[in-house]
């Protein structure tokens, strides 16, 4: 296997979540190969570079290793070499502050009271 479509390893790599969603970003252009933007088919090899616009992020990789069959995350990873900027990495995790879980409530706790909520707002804001 010398060479492989690019949408079928952007999806076996975890990049996309599903095979369309991988096919639909290279028709809209979102995806480049080698600085050129990509069609679903075009086949890429080892050593090529390959940058993905997802969600307002710019991600940058280079192939290391070429699969057809998507993969476990811990063997996707050693697939490519991430190259990243690490401006564009520190933006992306700046994304995530302040998007925590959903509260958490004793079971048989019962609904917060008046005070319990007051409390509760202090408490986050910092009052």
């Amino acid at each position: 296997m010398e060479k492989v479509r690019i949408d079928k390893w952007l999806w076996s790599v975890r990049i996309f979540k599903s095979r369309t969603i991988s096919s639909d970003a290279c028709k809209e252009s979102k995806v480049k190969l080698n600085g050129e933007n990509a069609k679903p088919s075009q086949l890429i090899q080892v050593g090529d570079r390959v940058e993905v616009k997802k969600e307002g992020f710019n991600f940058q990789f280079r192939v290391v290793q070429l699969i057809e069959k998507r993969v476990g995350a811990p063997i996707a990873v050693t697939c490519y070499e991430d190259l990243t900027p690490p401006e564009e990495l520190n933006k992306y995790k700046e994304w995530f502050v302040g998007k925590a879980g959903a509260e958490y409530r004793d079971k048989g706790a019962g609904r917060p009271t008046k005070k319990d909520r007051r409390e509760l707002e202090d408490f986050k804001t910092g009052e």
